[in-house]
Formats: structure tokens, sequence, C-alpha cells
């Protein structure tokens, strides 16, 4: 088996997180937990929206929870895929919509 810095066994302990600020932990999971309630949006939704902002953020734990989460929801892989493709571009346009700043900062500098 090789070796990650990111060890797969660690996703299971995020609920440990609250033992160093129990408090803020707690608040934490309180608010995380009332976020992925059905509401306006549904859970499935949810989810989607999920895997999209994993992939952005690139957060392994976050990648390998809402892909089984999206399984366990009936979220198929071409609706995975859309949603990583999603994320993928609305990251590239914010990117790309800095360049406008650049382009700014270049003009005022070359007059």
């Amino acid at each position: 088996m090789s070796k990650t810095y990111y060890d797969p066994a660690d996703q299971r302990k995020f609920g440990s997180i609250t033992e160093w600020s129990e408090e803020l932990g707690e608040k934490f999971f309180e608010y995380y937990n009332k976020v992925f309630e059905e509401g306006a949006l549904s859970a499935r939704e949810k989810s989607l929206i999920a895997l999209a902002v994993a992939h952005v953020k690139q957060c392994p734990y976050c990648i390998d929870a809402y892909t089984k989460d999206g399984l366990q929801r009936g979220i198929t892989k071409e609706e995975m895929m859309e949603a990583v493709h999603v994320g993928a571009a609305i990251e590239s346009g914010a990117t790309l919509v800095h360049g406008v700043q650049m382009m700014n900062k270049y003009n005022k500098l070359s007059m």
C-alpha cells in the first residue's frame, strides 16, 4: 500500500477536533449538520455542491466523503463529474477575472 500525506484513516477522526476546543468544535458541527438538512435545496443537491467545492478546495477527505455520500443518494458518476466541471469552471473564471485587475494596473503604470 502506498503512503500518502493525507491518511484516509484520519477522515474518521474529524469529530475529534472538538477535543482541543470543545465549544467551538461543537458549534461548528451544529452549524455543519444544520446546513446539510433538507431545506430550499435537497440533501442530494447539497451533496453535489459539497463535492464540487471539495474539488475546488482540493480536500481529499471531502472528496472521499461526498463521493460516498453521493453514491448513497443515487447521484450518478455523470452528475458527479458534471458538478466537478462546474466547480472547475467557476475556479478558472474567478482566476481569470482577476486578470482585469492586472490589466488595469499595467495600463495605469505604463502611461
